[in-house]
């Protein structure tokens, strides 16, 4: 699923500027924690990252996992210097309202999966 498609289901801002690379790039998994020791150990490259953690680690964890999207949950509103530091490492960041819950719900129900276990 792209994207744009994924900001559009879940009715999330986007918070980077929208690059018609990052918005085309096809995301299959996803993983949701707060949590970036889990991150680091339970993600692969390209995954999606469903986070309500609101500090510059999320965006350091995700360069280091090359993770190309960030959605923080619960109405989290990243600083100014994180979207911006997201965006020179082109990452997208969005920002959805719901809950992690429902965000990893409509993706699962879109098609988007989780990874196939813990360290693996």
């Amino acid at each position: 699923m792209k994207v744009g498609e994924i900001r559009t289901l879940l009715g999330a801002t986007l918070l980077t500027e929208e690059v018609e690379e990052i918005m085309e790039h096809v995301i299959k998994n996803a993983y949701a924690s707060d949590l970036m020791s889990e991150v680091l150990a339970n993600t692969h490259e390209n995954d999606v990252l469903i986070t309500g953690l609101n500090n510059m680690q999320v965006i350091r964890t995700s360069e280091m996992m090359d993770i190309p999207l960030i959605i923080f949950v619960r109405g989290k509103k990243p600083s100014e210097e994180m979207v911006r530091m997201a965006q020179m490492k082109g990452i997208c960041v969005l920002a959805s309202s719901q809950s992690m819950f429902n965000c990893c719900g409509i993706l699962y129900e879109a098609g988007i999966r989780g990874g196939t276990g813990y360290g693996e």
